[in-house]
């Protein structure tokens, strides 16, 4: 995706290997823990298992990003919402798991270097531990999650 102009809209990227998969809790939900291809990003992730299911040992790439448009210009949610494009390409497209959360806590990581952010997508949370330097662009704000095998 580095290639699109919608690097301004893209606050986090990243490739994931799921290492857990809980689905105890929900039948149709489960929570999925990875780890980043470089060893420093930790996530844990609720996920509807109908729309897409997943394993242990899967790679996933995983993006949070401000706007779906492919020109990373700021989405008017008073004009269309994320489903009401009326035909243009979006981020979405390239996807295969999109949802639309908000970004609503941050803390400090276990070890003091790294830093934890909290989303919630309509009530299936993430959580991302990470080097402050990966997650510096993360705030306090929406974002839309796009996952993809």
């Amino acid at each position: 995706m580095s290639n699109l102009a919608a690097g301004d809209a893209q606050l986090f990227e990243d490739t994931f290997t799921v290492t857990t998969y809980d689905q105890s809790k929900y039948d149709r939900v489960a929570r999925i823990g990875g780890t980043s291809t470089d060893n420093q990003t930790q996530m844990q992730l609720d996920i509807n298992t109908e729309l897409f299911p997943v394993r242990v040992g899967s790679n996933l790439e995983v993006v949070l990003a401000t706007s779906l448009s492919l020109d990373g210009s700021k989405d008017d949610d008073e004009e269309k919402g994320w489903r009401h494009v009326r035909g243009e390409s979006t981020l979405a497209d390239m996807y295969d798991y999109v949802c639309h959360g908000k970004i609503y806590k941050f803390e400090d990581g276990t070890d003091g270097q790294t830093i934890r952010a909290y989303i919630s997508f309509g009530g299936l949370l993430m959580m991302l531990e990470g080097p402050y330097k990966k997650l510096t662009p993360l705030r306090v704000d929406y974002t839309y999650l796009l996952v993809k095998k």
